[in-house]
């Protein structure tokens, strides 16, 4: 939850900057779940037009301070990613990479979205993505989502063409949701409770 609003915070990262990217026509459809709630307030984390350092590389810059702040405020994230080479995109990594140490992922809940054009989908892709976030410390839930034959579900457009899969992107920000309300939320209500009697 968040201080300013009360209600839960979602940070949506698309980990593509491909012009017309399909991991973005998959997120619109998370996008336009998470804004028919009311309490939830939306972040969208997209890296194209960044500056964002490769590790290593001096200091941070405004793009990251954008970054870290997006998902260090977020009570949840969706990271999506498209499948390249057999894992996530390079461009997730860096994203990862300039979250600092401890992590603004660490301790967050995070639901996974894959896309890939072949016909086994981006489930290496999603396989890497868990580890690396289980790593710094995010709490990865169970069921990610992951779309094959990305280019024939969705037009250029960015219509959904197929309504089981359109179906199954739109459940993963419930499963989100869901998680945060039963886990997170009563738990910080329960540490403002505390922190309230002892003040």
């Amino acid at each position: 939850m968040t201080a300013e609003t009360g209600g839960i915070t979602v940070a949506v990262v698309i980990g593509s900057v491909r012009d017309g990217n399909y991991t973005a026509k998959a997120v619109a459809l998370v996008l336009d779940e998470l804004r028919k709630v009311p309490d939830v307030r939306v972040d969208v984390v997209d890296p194209a037009g960044m500056q964002l350092p490769l590790p290593g590389a001096d200091g941070p810059t405004s793009s990251v301070e954008v970054v870290r702040r997006a998902i260090g405020d977020a009570t949840g994230v969706v990271f999506a990613t498209p499948e390249y080479h057999g894992s996530f995109s390079s461009v997730a990594k860096l994203i990862i990479d300039n979250l600092g140490y401890p992590s603004e992922l660490s301790g967050k809940p995070i639901a996974l979205l894959g896309v890939a054009s072949g016909e086994i989908g981006a489930v290496k892709a999603l396989e890497h993505l868990r580890s690396v976030c289980s790593h710094v410390g995010g709490i990865v839930l169970p069921g990610p989502c992951s779309v094959a034959n990305v280019r024939r579900v969705f037009d250029e457009g960015g219509k959904c063409h197929e309504p089981v899969v359109e179906e199954r992107i739109r459940g993963l920000p419930a499963k989100l949701l869901e998680y945060i309300r039963r886990s997170v939320c009563p738990w910080e209500s329960q540490e403002e409770t505390v922190r309230g009697e002892l003040g």
